[in-house]
């Protein structure tokens, strides 16, 4: 894929996650799943990898998008399932990231707990529960999970979205 760069995010339940990344401008492919990196951090936790053209949605957008929307700020008791993190694929990255989480602390009451990890595997989901949203919007899990999350991008980060994904959707949204 030309001019498409790509980025892996865990946060909370990776069809959540998929949900949002699928429906911003420039995403272009989204694969859910299970992340791991490295030795310290090795077990697979739910998490995307995000595929994306920078000339249309930068870094700084995809990380602010995704702070909002998981609890990017909570160390619950499910952290290992939901690793609340940024997976970089170069030295790069580790740095634009870093640097991102540091510029959007302020815009938070609490601490980000948000980690930066390098990237080691990936394990996809189940053929059946891809692209989950978008094939059973109208599920109990999608409407009280899923909308809430959309909603949010709407509010926040409407001309980040890509409408012809949620135009279907707006009888559900707001």
């Amino acid at each position: 894929m030309k001019n498409t760069s790509k980025i892996a995010l865990g946060g909370g339940c990776h069809w959540c996650t998929e949900a949002v990344f699928q429906s911003l401008l420039g995403v272009t492919k989204v694969e859910q799943g299970y992340v791991a990196s490295d030795k310290e951090n090795n077990e697979f936790s739910e998490g995307v990898v995000v595929y994306f053209n920078p000339e249309i949605i930068d870094l700084k957008a995809l990380i602010e998008i995704h702070l909002y929307t998981h609890e990017s700020t909570s160390a619950h008791s499910m952290r290992n399932k939901y690793r609340s993190a940024v997976y970089f694929f170069s030295d790069e990255q580790r740095i634009a990231v870093t640097v991102c989480l540091s510029n959007f602390q302020f815009q938070f009451k609490n601490r980000l707990i948000t980690q930066v990890l390098p990237f080691s595997e990936f394990k996809p989901s189940r053929n059946e529960i891809l692209n989950y949203y978008y094939s059973n919007p109208e599920k109990p899990f999608c409407k009280n999970y899923i909308d809430p999350k959309l909603n949010l991008l709407l509010k926040r980060f409407s001309s980040k979205m890509d409408g012809s994904k949620v135009k279907n959707r707006d009888s559900n949204l707001l």
